[in-house]
Formats: C-alpha cells, sequence, structure tokens
C-alpha cells in the first residue's frame, strides 16, 4: 500500500484535482505508475514537469521532508500528509484570556502526540512548551492558522515553523464548517463531562483559579484543554478517511479509528455549576 501522497499530483503546478482524477482514471494512480509510462494523456510541457516534479517528490519523501509538501499543497489538501508524517504529529490547542487584545496571554496549552498528553500553564511551566514543541515535525489543530499559531509566536516567541495540518480547511471543503465542537458532533465524536464548556467559560474557569485559588477550575479547564487536542487525533483520522471517498483508494488507504487515551484531569461539575450560577469567580 502506498502513503497518500505516492498517490498525490496537486503538489505539482498546474495540475489541480480535476486533471488529478484524470489521472487516476488513466491508470496513472502512484508516482511509479507514472514513472513507468511514456505516453501520458497531457501536454508535453506538462509531461515534463509532472515527471520532473515527482522525481523531487520521491527524493523529499524518502528524506522525510515535510515542510516541502506543506508548502506545495492547498490548505485544504494537506490531509494528504497525515499518515506518512504521523509518527511525528503534535496535536495541540491553546486557551487564552481573549482573542489577543494587548494583555491577552495564553493560560494552558495541551499537546499530545498519540501517546503521550502534556500540558503546560501560564506561571507554572508554559516556557517549556518552547523547547518540547520543537521534537515534533507537523502540527495539527483546528483554526491553528488563524489563531493558536500566530499567538504561540507573539506570547511565547516560539516559531512554530513545523509542517501544518489545519483541519479546518480539509473539513470545510467536505461541507462541515463552524467551529471545533460543531464539527465534532456533526461527525459523532463526543465529550463526556466537558460537553458544556466553551471558549468564554474557559475563560471564567481560568479566572476562578487565578482569582480564586480553585484548583479544581484549572483541572476542569485543563480536562476541557485535553479533550480539545485528544480530539484532534480522532477528528484527523475522520478527515483524512473522508477524503478518500470517491477516490481509487477509498478502501486501501482507510485508517483504523484511534482509541482515545485517558486523560489525567476531569472536570469538576460543583465548580461548573457554580460558575454557572456567576457567584465563583470575581474580577
Amino acid at each position: 500500500m502506498y502513503p497518500m501522497l505516492k498517490n498525490t499530483f496537486t503538489h505539482i503546478p498546474t495540475i489541480g484535482p480535476k486533471t488529478e482524477q484524470e489521472l487516476w482514471r488513466a491508470g496513472l494512480t502512484s508516482w511509479d505508475k507514472l514513472a513507468a509510462m511514456k505516453d501520458l494523456p497531457l501536454s508535453a510541457a506538462k509531461q515534463e514537469l509532472l515527471i520532473d516534479t515527482i522525481d523531487q517528490s520521491q527524493k523529499h519523501l524518502v528524506a522525510e521532508n515535510a515542510a516541502y509538501f506543506y508548502k506545495s499543497l492547498a490548505a485544504n489538501q494537506q490531509w494528504r500528509m497525515f499518515p506518512h508524517f504521523r509518527h511525528s504529529i503534535a496535536y495541540l490547542d491553546i486557551e487564552t484570556t481573549g482573542l489577543g487584545n494587548p494583555g491577552d496571554y495564553i493560560t494552558t496549552i495541551a499537546l499530545y502526540d498519540g501517546k503521550t498528553i502534556r500540558h503546560y500553564v501560564h506561571d507554572d511551566n508554559l516556557m517549556d512548551f518552547k523547547n518540547d514543541i520543537s521534537e515534533y515535525q507537523m502540527l495539527v489543530t483546528y483554526n491553528g492558522k488563524m489563531f493558536d499559531l500566530p499567538f504561540i509566536r507573539s506570547y511565547l516567541n516560539a516559531p512554530m515553523e513545523q509542517a501544518h495540518i489545519d483541519l479546518r480547511f480539509p473539513l470545510a471543503s467536505l461541507g462541515y464548517r463552524g467551529g471545533l465542537k460543531a464539527c465534532e458532533r456533526t461527525l459523532g465524536i463526543e465529550r463526556e463531562d466537558v460537553e458544556d464548556i466553551d471558549g468564554y467559560f474557559a475563560v471564567l474557569l481560568w479566572h476562578d483559579y487565578n482569582n480564586n485559588g480553585n484548583k479544581k477550575a484549572l483541572e476542569t479547564l485543563l480536562a476541557y484543554n485535553i479533550m480539545d487536542t485528544v480530539n484532534l487525533e480522532m477528528l484527523a483520522v475522520l478527515t483524512y478517511n473522508k477524503n478518500l471517498e470517491g477516490t481509487p483508494f477509498e478502501e486501501s488507504h482507510r485508517l483504523p479509528l484511534p482509541t482515545r487515551p485517558e486523560t489525567p484531569f476531569a472536570a469538576d461539575a460543583d465548580t461548573i455549576r457554580k460558575i454557572k450560577r456567576g457567584s465563583a469567580y470575581s474580577y
């Protein structure tokens, strides 16, 4: 079985999804098959460009150069990188005090690599994130291109130059729009005891911890932040599988759904109820 990248031609200039489908229908379903064929259903100039680019692509794939494919693929096509680079992926999500206005800051970050969950807290170990994230070659987020990564770069002065699959774009191309939780609900991903928490409520949890010393509020915030992050793996697999539908690789390349890991924190129902009543925090 080929990784999906070896069936991909849309990273080549002038070749879009329509031309790629024509190549697939002509039996050119992989780079190797194309290399063995002399007469292609393309113009001479496009054929030469295709062969040259595939030769370079083979070399970059062997070298595990995720950046090459990240720069070559459109944002809604970067899902194709997922299986090949999955061994070096970090799923991440941040919580903040606001949307990036002066004075806003990161409260917590959750990081998951498919095996290990890490968490970072403001005024505790937040600065450790900058070194830890450098271990990974690829990032997976939801709306991270617009929010999480710019905020991290600005607040932590971390470069965040890894290849990046922002699931918002391939999901939107499939018709799934809205926030992370809306996409999760549509795709049947459950959130259990943090179902009622959203980004605004996460700010209130932080204030309750920061202003009132309620450690249960911090644990609830971390439970929510970590759930956002570990669910990204399930969402990435579902996004990948749904993008395969209707292609020649729908069955051969389908990935099994992952098991959600046991998380180190649980939401505190009493804290959630108190904050909803408006009695657990002060400014």
